[in-house]
């Protein structure tokens, strides 16, 4: 029973991690899937297999070498010298992805709750402090409250959406892009996220006594985040094109189902972003702590008030421009993993 408890947390962190900024308010799937039409169904399942295969395959293998942190687990793909390279630049990834969370809930306070921007960058900024204090425990529960609540009300907001006028429209819907712009998203998409998450899945995986575990987590975790991804889609597509001129998209379909289902959704987009940005500032604080000998919280304080200067960019702009110059860098990345090992992934 502990271990079957054990996948499901790593289950939730895997979902819960990835379940960030642009996930859970709508924007990023908007721009990887959704204006794509029909064909968005098919690329959500090329991610969903991707987030499935390379997310476990990511945790076993760090299980395997005892990984402390995601530079070791580069270091063993890339060599010594080249790892530590690629770490340095996944750093500034992360540190970018860390900026627009904090813009991201900024943006929720700002739009849906009538507070001012700054307050929900230093409402998030504080909670995080706080919280990584207690470590890898307070991650593991955390998610699995919250990730349960987003699943659940994925769910309704689906059966809600079944009734609309452009229910069809995800199955219906043409998009004038080009067929390799089509399919180039959802690598993109899953690269990204797989790095997004890699500085609390590596120590995640290497601190689990059991392979099988993580590899279960692993399955169901990227099957979670594929669910919640045709879920989200589905509910845009009904509303499409109108929906795309919002800054948090899923915000607005969740206001026209009664204002108790938007504040709990309006909620749980806040829980999702700060879990991320929470789960992020962790794997990055070990990760510097191997090359410093810094106090690890002088460290947090230090990467928090970066990202609170990059987050007065705002929300759409940093999405835009950032996710796939990131995604770009990130598929070498994705492909080192997905060919190291072969023979692991057959047991996978």
């Amino acid at each position: 029973m502990n271990k079957r408890i054990h996948v499901f947390q790593i289950a939730f962190t895997y979902i819960g991690t990835i379940v960030g900024a642009g996930f859970a308010t709508g924007r990023e799937i908007l721009q990887f899937f959704t204006q794509y039409g029909y064909l968005a169904v098919f690329t959500i399942l090329l991610s969903t297999l991707l987030f499935i295969l390379l997310g476990a395959k990511m945790m076993t293998l760090s299980r395997q070498i005892g990984a402390a942190s995601y530079e070791d687990l580069n270091k063993h793909l890339f060599g010594e010298r080249l790892g530590s390279i690629i770490s340095l630049i996944m750093l500034v990834i992360l540190i970018g992805v860390n900026s627009i969370m904090l813009a991201g809930a900024g943006s929720v306070f700002m739009e849906n709750l009538n507070f001012h921007y700054q307050t929900g960058l230093l409402l998030t900024i504080i909670g995080t402090y706080l919280i990584l204090r207690k470590g890898m425990t307070s991650i593991l529960y955390m998610n699995s409250l919250v990730v349960p609540m987003m699943l659940a009300l994925s769910l309704l907001i689906v059966s809600k959406s079944i009734h609309l006028p452009g229910a069809d429209r995800f199955w219906t819907m043409s998009s004038d892009h080009s067929l390799p712009s089509v399919w180039l998203a959802p690598l993109l998409y899953t690269a990204f996220n797989l790095v997004m998450a890699m500085p609390v899945l590596v120590p995640l995986g290497s601190r689990t006594g059991s392979e099988r575990t993580v590899r279960w987590g692993g399955i169901l975790g990227g099957a979670g985040i594929g669910f919640m991804l045709m879920c989200a889609h589905f509910a845009m597509s009904a509303k499409m094109p109108g929906i795309s001129q919002f800054e948090i998209p899923m915000g607005s379909i969740a206001s026209q189902l009664g204002w108790l289902v938007q504040i709990i959704y309006i909620l749980l987009i806040f829980l999702e972003i700060f879990s991320t940005f929470v789960a992020n500032m962790y794997g990055i604080t070990l990760q510097l702590q191997q090359r410093t000998s810094m106090n690890p919280r002088l460290i947090t304080l230090g990467i928090m008030t970066a990202c609170y200067v990059f987050s007065q960019f705002g929300f759409s702009s940093l999405l835009s421009i950032l996710y796939p110059l990131f995604g770009a860098l990130c598929l070498i990345w994705v492909t080192r993993l997905s060919v190291f090992g072969l023979s692991l992934a057959r047991k996978i």
